[in-house]
């Protein structure tokens, strides 16, 4: 009997959707954001938070616009580009 496949998480961010090694990037690129326009840690979760709720979370992505939800979430000038502005 074979073993069935998992599926990968879709309402998931990067790590929790089996992306490590993007997760990693994206991570890295965060870490090269300026301190002065880093959201703060709270922030950032509550921001995350929304995002892990929404339907447009696609295994890290953001399907209003493409980007990685962490990436934006880390930046403290970025707003959510749904149109009800969820943050």
């Amino acid at each position: 009997m074979s073993e069935i496949p998992k599926k990968p998480c879709t309402r998931c961010l990067l790590e929790q959707a089996g992306e490590i090694d993007l997760a990693r990037a994206v991570s890295e690129r965060i870490a090269l954001i300026p301190s002065e326009k880093k959201a703060n840690a709270e922030l950032y979760a509550r921001r995350l938070e929304i995002c892990g709720g929404c339907d447009c979370l696609i295994s890290g992505t953001c399907a209003k616009c493409g980007c990685y939800v962490q990436l934006r979430a880390a930046r403290a000038d970025s707003g959510c580009p749904h149109e009800k502005k969820f943050w």
